[in-house]
C-alpha cells in the first residue's frame, strides 16, 4: 500500500546518505514522508488529525463533543463524553460541509473516508482548497477520486502505492499534499438523500520546500470526440508541474475489445502532434493483450489486477465468449495508472488525451475482426492527478448529479 511507495522513494536516498554520497543535515530530513527505512529519523514535525470530533486538528481537541451534541449520542448514552460520541457527520441533501481546515505550513499525508447514508457515491463531491485560493485544486466525485467510480456495492479492492480501497468501502489516499498557509476540505451532497461520512485527515505541520508543487485532481466525463476520436483526460493546464496519474471509468457499449486507443501527452507548445504517445489503452495501464488470460479449462477470461502503480478493475469477470461481442453490451471497468517513479514533467502547458478504438467486424471467431480499427463512442469518465505551481486554470463545470449517477440502458444498434 502506501508503505511500498515510501520505501521506493526514500530508500535510495537514505542509502546514498549512509554511503556518504549525499549529505542530509539533521534538520533537512524528510519528516513529512515516513517509511520503514526512515522511521528512526527524529524531526520537529507535528502530527495532527482532522475528523468529526476535531475539525481543525488542534492539539488536545479530540473526543471533546458533549453527549447531547453527538451524532452517536444514543450509542454512547451509557458511557458519556469521550466514548465515541461523534464519530460521523451527516450531510443534508443539497448542502456542503467543511470536513476540516488545517493551518500551514504542512503536508496532508493520508485521508481515510467511508460513505454511509442513502446518497450515491457520485453525489458526494470532494473539494480541496490550498492557501487562499477561491477555486478548488481538487474537485471530483468521492468514489472516482479513490479509483472506485462504479458506486455502492461495486467498490473494487485496490492495493496501490497511493490509493487503497479496502472492504467494504474503506477509501484511502496517500497522495502527499503540501500547503503553505492552510488547507480546506469540503464535501457537497448534491442528492436528495442524506450522506453519512466517517473520515480522518492526517497531516503534518512541517516546513514545505520552496519548489513543492500543489496537488490537483480534476474530474471529466463524456465520449470520444467524433472528429478526433479521442477523449480528453486533462486540458488547459498552464505553468510548471508534473502529471502523476489517472483513473479512467470505461463503460464499453460496443461489441468486442474496446481499448486499442493511444494515450497522448501534448506539452510545452505541442499542437498537432504530441511529445509522448503510447501504444494502447491497456498498455498505458500496464497490462497487455486486452487483459485476457487463458483458462486451461475454458476460454480466455478478462483478468483484474491491482498493483503498486497500475490496475484493471472489472466489475464482473467475463469469459471471452459470444456475450462479449453483443452489439448492445454494457461492460463496466475501472483502470488506474500512477506515475510515481515516472512523472510526466511539463514547463509551460499540458494536455492529455486517450483514443477510444476497437476492431471492425470483431466476433468470437475473429477477435480483431478484419484487422482494422473502429472508432468507438463508449461512455468515459476520469480523474487526472498532477502537481503544479499556482495559480491553476479554471476547471470544467461538473456534470449534473443526474448525469453522474444515472446509467441509462445502451441505445439499440
Amino acid at each position: 500500500m502506501g508503505r511500498r511507495w515510501f520505501e521506493r522513494i526514500w530508500g535510495p536516498l537514505v542509502g546514498a546518505a549512509a554511503a556518504g554520497a549525499l549529505a542530509l543535515p539533521a534538520a533537512a530530513q524528510p519528516p513529512a514522508v515516513a517509511g520503514v527505512q526512515t522511521l528512526f529519523l527524529l524531526s520537529d514535525a507535528k502530527s495532527r488529525s482532522i475528523g468529526p470530533e476535531n475539525l481543525t486538528g488542534e492539539p488536545g481537541m479530540g473526543a471533546r463533543t458533549e453527549l447531547k451534541d453527538g451524532s452517536a449520542k444514543y450509542a454512547a448514552k451509557d458511557l458519556g463524553r469521550g466514548w465515541k460520541v461523534n464519530p460521523y457527520i451527516v450531510i443534508a441533501p443539497g448542502s456542503t460541509f467543511t470536513l476540516g481546515e488545517a493551518k500551514g505550513p504542512g503536508v496532508i499525508n493520508h485521508i481515510w473516508l467511508t460513505l454511509g447514508g442513502a446518497a450515491d457515491n457520485r453525489s458526494g463531491i470532494l473539494r480541496i482548497f490550498w492557501d487562499d485560493e477561491a477555486t478548488p485544486s481538487v474537485e471530483t466525485p468521492v468514489g472516482d477520486f479513490f479509483a472506485a467510480g462504479w458506486g455502492r456495492g461495486a467498490e473494487p479492492v485496490i492495493d496501490s502505492a497511493v490509493v487503497a480501497v479496502n472492504p467494504g468501502s474503506g477509501f484511502n489516499s496517500f497522495w502527499q499534499m503540501p500547503f503553505r498557509k492552510r488547507a480546506r476540505l469540503t464535501l457537497e451532497n448534491r442528492s436528495a438523500k442524506a450522506l453519512t461520512i466517517y473520515y480522518a485527515i492526517d497531516f503534518s505541520q512541517v516546513a514545505v520546500p520552496a519548489n513543492a508543487g500543489y496537488f490537483h485532481a480534476q474530474f471529466r466525463m463524456g465520449k470520444a470526440d467524433p472528429a478526433a476520436g479521442a477523449y480528453t483526460l486533462l486540458d488547459g493546464v498552464k505553468g510548471r508541474g508534473q502529471y502523476v496519474g489517472a483513473y479512467l471509468r470505461h463503460r464499453a457499449l460496443s461489441p468486442g475489445w474496446w481499448g486499442e486507443g493511444e494515450v497522448k501527452f501534448y506539452m510545452d507548445g505541442d499542437k498537432d502532434f504530441p511529445t509522448i504517445s503510447g501504444t494502447g489503452e491497456e498498455d498505458y495501464f500496464l497490462g497487455s493483450y486486452s487483459y485476457f488470460k487463458h483458462d486451461p479449462k475454458g476460454p480466455y477470461v478478462e483478468t483484474s489486477y491491482s498493483s503498486a502503480y497500475a490496475g484493471f478493475l472489472a466489475t464482473q469477470a467475463r469469459n471471452i465468449d459470444a456475450d462479449y461481442f453483443k452489439p448492445d453490451g454494457d461492460r463496466r471497468y475501472g483502470e488506474y495508472r500512477w506515475h510515481i517513479l515516472d512523472p510526466v514533467r511539463f514547463q509551460k502547458d499540458l494536455k492529455v488525451t486517450i483514443q477510444n478504438i476497437g476492431w471492425k467486424g470483431a466476433s468470437i471467431t475473429k477477435i480483431i475482426g478484419d484487422g482494422t480499427y473502429l472508432p468507438l463512442h463508449d461512455e468515459l469518465s476520469s480523474v487526472a492527478y498532477w502537481y503544479q505551481a499556482e495559480p491553476h486554470a479554471p476547471f470544467p463545470k461538473l456534470p449534473s448529479d443526474a448525469a453522474l449517477t444515472d446509467l441509462p440502458k445502451p441505445a439499440a444498434p
